[in-house]
């Protein structure tokens, strides 16, 4: 009976159909995508975890109880900051290997650079000095230290799971899965967090390889949290979710201004890290001016308003206050004005965080009054929202993100259409400006701007060529053994006449190299272009079917002035800077 149903299962069609839906399975899972059903989730509990502790840091135990104190005694606010900064400052100077290294610089820098690898010697230092940082009332949020924690936790995780068939580059999608699982984290808000990450790396794209394993990451890290915390929108108002045609455009107006308001904040920025980066004093005394520098800020604020909101800290619920309070439009304009000028002070002299919520709360602040004195309308909540997308937008290019994180955690989902409206036209006019300094447009951007290049600015004009009369043992000796290329130019009585490759060599029989000229193997049907001719034509030459190694620059007379090969140009693509491109620190 059991031979019987055997040959019934071995039935031609049956094993036709087997191999068949055997071929569809492999194609379906192509990728491997069932190994992040088991690692991402792994990612997302223990950055949940990790930014659960460090929300009971801040917002349970440190900053309220500091808040307090500043109200009550505002002459406490300086010396407040500068223990915590110069807390932080030491700790960067002493535990870090680069102190201007962190949050989420860090993990940006490491996927464009480092294939993911995050130094995990600094892991815990790192993030206490964060702590330090945004606890004492440094004009910062905790997006910082859970995007870095996130990410940090991913690239380590990668080293302890290769044996789930992990491959190097998955080392960059899981550092990424982390950033955002932190992200969807600490905000409470996984598609944001998903967003986020996405684009955070570039200034024009999407780091589209880690859609997958961070959405389940995020998803995981913020049950993880609000399992804690509650699930309770962390910036939670209600407007009235309508707007009229008028509004659209009064959205489209101050999208326009908050673009050039915060392309010149984020250029300020910029110059004002570069600067602090390469000041000749230890990195504790930058941070303890910084914080002596916000608190002043901080001091300003309270002194003249007297008002329930301070642009220190973490200052989640000033969120809700500008939005639903009635403040002036002059003091509402005062406070985005200290809020950006203190987190130049926390940030720009070394300060561990990010600026995620002070962009967003001080375009909520400038919407708030954009509205009350331009529009002259009741509906701050409105332009307040728009304005937090557009800053947020035009300040770190993510304008997805901005517009995700407005509807995510404010509970304001009726205002997607004016926020992106705002948001696209801020991130527009802002041009390249961004405050991070490693953020990159995408390769496929400057590869398509190659036809701008000339040959002459990235050929090698440090020619090694060989005679035609030459033996291919003389040849071998005298250039391959010192000088390692592919090709080399063949002269001939003088006169150019081709090139001479390793790969024609391979024709000869070692034995004959010493009686073997090397004319007899030269390839005489050589390609030649002018100095001028762009790359983008260039590389077209070199990659086309049977192309050469390499392509002859010669002037109009036929005078060798250099080389050009496909490394020259990959070269070129990475080291040539692009406008706002620059790789301070």
């Amino acid at each position: 009976m059991n031979i019987g149903i055997s040959r019934k299962f071995d039935h031609p069609l049956l094993r036709k159909y087997t191999r068949l839906v055997h071929e569809d399975l492999s194609a379906t899972y192509s990728r491997d995508l069932n190994k992040w059903l088991f690692i991402a989730p792994i990612i997302g509990v223990t950055t949940g975890l990790v930014c659960t502790l460090i929300v009971r840091i801040i917002l349970v135990w440190l900053w309220p109880r500091l808040r307090h104190l500043y109200f009550v005694h505002p002459l406490t606010i300086i010396p407040g900051l500068v223990i915590g900064f110069v807390i932080a400052g030491l700790i960067m100077q002493y535990c870090a290997r680069d102190p201007n290294e962190h949050s989420t610089e860090e993990v940006i820098r490491s996927y464009h650079e480092h294939q993911g690898d995050i130094d995990m010697r600094a892991y815990v230092p790192k993030l206490i000095a964060a702590i330090a940082t945004v606890g004492f009332g440094g004009s910062a949020a905790l997006e910082g230290p859970s995007i870095y924690g996130g990410g940090g936790l991913g690239s380590w995780l990668w080293a302890k799971l290769r044996r789930f068939h992990l491959e190097p580059y998955d080392r960059r999608i899981m550092l990424m899965s982390g950033a955002a699982a932190g992200m969807a984290a600490v905000f409470r808000a996984p598609l944001t967090g998903l967003v986020f990450a996405l684009e955070m790396p570039y200034k024009d794209d999407l780091a589209h390889e880690a859609l997958l394993p961070s959405l389940i990451s995020s998803v995981v890290a913020y049950a993880v949290l609000v399992s804690f915390v509650g699930a309770k929108p962390l910036f939670d108002f209600v407007g009235v979710n309508t707007y009229s045609r008028q509004d659209l455009l009064w959205s489209a107006l101050l999208g326009v201004l908050s673009g050039l308001f915060v392309m010149a904040f984020d250029i300020t920025f910029r110059r004002a890290r570069t600067f602090m980066v390469q000041a000749p004093i230890p990195h504790w005394v930058k941070m303890g001016i910084g914080g002596a520098l916000t608190g002043i800020c901080g001091l300003i604020f309270v002194s003249i308003f007297h008002a329930d909101i301070m642009p220190l800290g973490p200052n989640y619920g000033a969120v809700a206050r500008i939005l639903q309070s009635h403040y002036g439009s002059f003091e509402l304009v005062v406070f985005g004005i200290l809020k950006l000028a203190g987190t130049i002070c926390s940030l720009g002299v070394g300060g561990v965080s990010a600026m995620f919520v002070p962009l967003f709360l001080s375009g909520g602040s400038f919407g708030a009054a954009f509205a009350q004195s331009v529009v002259r309308t009741p509906a701050v909540d409105l332009f307040g929202a728009v304005g937090m997308a557009a800053f947020i937008a035009a300040g770190y290019k993510t304008p997805l993100a901005a517009v995700i994180f407005v509807a995510e955690a404010t509970g304001g989902h009726g205002y997607l259409v004016p926020t992106l409206i705002g948001a696209a036209i801020a991130y527009a006019v802002s041009g390249e400006a961004s405050v991070s300094g490693d953020q990159r447009l995408h390769e496929g951007v400057k590869i398509a701007e190659l036809w701008r290049v000339p040959v002459h600015e990235v050929m090698q004009t440090q020619v090694i060529s060989i005679e035609a009369s030459s033996s291919l043992r003389e040849f071998v000796d005298s250039v391959t053994i010192h000088h390692r290329h592919a090709a080399f130019p063949v002269y001939e009585h003088g006169e150019l006449s081709g090139t001479i490759s390793l790969w024609s060599m391979g024709k000869v029989s070692p034995q004959k190299w010493a009686q073997t000229p090397v004319r007899d193997v030269t390839d005489r049907d050589v390609i030649k272009v002018q100095p001028d001719c762009d790359l983008t034509e260039a590389l077209r030459l070199l990659m086309r079917q049977r192309a050469q190694h390499m392509l002859l620059v010669t002037s109009s007379d036929g005078k060798l002035e250099g080389i050009l090969t496909k490394t020259d140009i990959l070269s070129a693509l990475h080291s040539r800077p692009r406008n706002g491109n620059s790789s301070v620190p």
